[in-house]
């Protein structure tokens, strides 16, 4: 009998899809409600966006907020994760929510940097939308974790010191820190990651960049390698003397773990808010 592969989330998660459509639903209804600048361009292509989501009476000098969604690096949009957006106006800041080209049409590196890209170009727009550059903020998710981790390391794959906006905080929920297993996991016929791109972008051979706290997180039910990677990256960081906080999300999966960060009441979506305000 084969063994599990342990990246292949589906298997270890019976709702799987009713986790994902409640996702998009929620994004869909929260969408709706709040005001929002959609589709603001970073880049030349159509997934080169974010929408921006503002809070119903934004304060001169709003926190900034950037949420990077996960899928493996070859699926997912940032409008089935509007949702992640509420804990971050119920502080009172704006969110951005990225989208990115995916693998295999697009290579890893090109994706590292258009998610620079979108950083730099979010605190460019900072003074217009009316939040303060120095109030910035970055959470992400699987996938998503690992490309917000890279706006404050400089990783094997690049050639000069990445041009990076400074970052106060930053919250990485159920990151792929170790990217060697997975050119060889179930992802190789869907993201087609090449082993040499897996050594050139894993976090736990980079040059961490200082960053006021780091939030590292994961739900207790998630696999192996999830669990482990979180634990390594926060030694990792500890051991340079940068401040993190490591923490376990109860009772949570791989995708259920999204649907509390993206309440504000919730245990993650309450440390997500506190990020941002006390940024």
């Amino acid at each position: 009998m084969a063994e599990p592969d342990l990246y292949r989330n589906r298997d270890f998660i019976p709702d799987f899809d009713a986790i994902m459509a409640e996702t998009e639903a929620r994004s869909r209804a929260l969408a709706a409600q709040v005001r929002m600048e959609p589709d603001v361009r970073y880049g030349p292509t159509p997934r080169q966006s974010f929408d921006l989501v503002f809070p119903p009476n934004p304060a001169p000098g709003a926190p900034l907020h950037m949420f990077i969604h996960g899928g493996y690096w070859r699926a997912g949009s940032k409008e089935a994760h509007t949702l992640v957006a509420a804990p971050v106006i119920a502080a009172g800041g704006i969110a951005a929510m990225v989208s990115y080209d995916l693998m295999p049409g697009t290579r890893l590196a090109e994706i590292v940097e258009q998610v620079r890209s979108a950083a730099r170009q979010l605190i460019d727009l900072a003074p217009k939308i009316g939040a303060d550059a120095s109030r910035f903020t970055v959470s992400g998710h699987s996938a998503g974790a690992h490309l917000a981790a890279l706006l404050a390391a400089e990783a094997p794959g690049d050639t000069r010191p990445p041009d990076v906006p400074p970052i106060r905080g930053m919250l990485l929920v159920s990151g792929i820190y170790d990217l060697t297993g997975i050119p060889g996991c179930f992802l190789k016929d869907e993201a087609e990651m090449r082993v040499d791109e897996a050594t050139s972008w894993s976090l736990l051979t980079a040059r961490q960049m200082p960053v006021p706290l780091r939030v590292i997180t994961r739900g207790a039910k998630e696999t192996a390698p999830f669990q482990d990677q979180a634990v390594a990256l926060n030694a990792l960081l500890s051991r340079d003397g940068q401040r993190t906080e490591l923490r376990s999300e109860a009772d949570l999966n791989h995708l259920t773990v999204v649907l509390n960060l993206a309440v504000p009441n919730l245990s993650l979506g309450r440390r997500l808010s506190t990020l941002v305000a006390n940024s």
